[in-house]
C-alpha cells in the first residue's frame, strides 16, 4: 500500500508532473481547479508549456487531465494507482 497523500482542494500539485512553477503557469491561464485542468486539452496544456519557455519543455502534460478528474472525483484510490503506474507522470507506454 501506498503513502496516503493529502492535498487541500484543487492543489493541482496533487497532479503527478506539476509542480510550483508550473502550477503558476495554469493559474496564469486561468486553470485553477482540476475539474478545470480535467477538462483541458492536452494540446493546449502543450502551448501553456510551450509559451513558458525552454525551461518547461520536459514537462508532459498528456496524463494530467486523467489525474486531474479522478482527483476532481474524490477518486483517491484511483489516482493513487494510476500514479504508481506513471513514470514520473508520464505514461510507461
Amino acid at each position: 500500500m501506498g503513502i496516503i497523500k493529502s492535498y487541500k482542494l484543487d492543489d493541482l500539485k496533487a497532479v503527478e508532473g506539476i509542480g510550483p512553477k508550473i502550477e503558476v503557469l495554469l493559474n496564469d491561464d486561468g486553470i485553477n481547479t482540476w475539474r478545470e485542468l480535467a477538462s483541458t486539452s492536452v494540446e493546449h496544456l502543450n502551448s501553456i508549456i510551450s509559451k513558458a519557455g525552454a525551461r518547461f519543455q520536459l514537462a508532459d502534460p498528456t496524463t494530467w487531465p486523467k489525474q486531474a478528474e479522478y482527483a476532481a472525483d474524490g477518486e483517491w484510490d484511483a489516482l493513487e494507482e494510476y500514479q504508481d503506474f506513471l513514470d514520473g507522470g508520464r505514461s510507461p507506454t
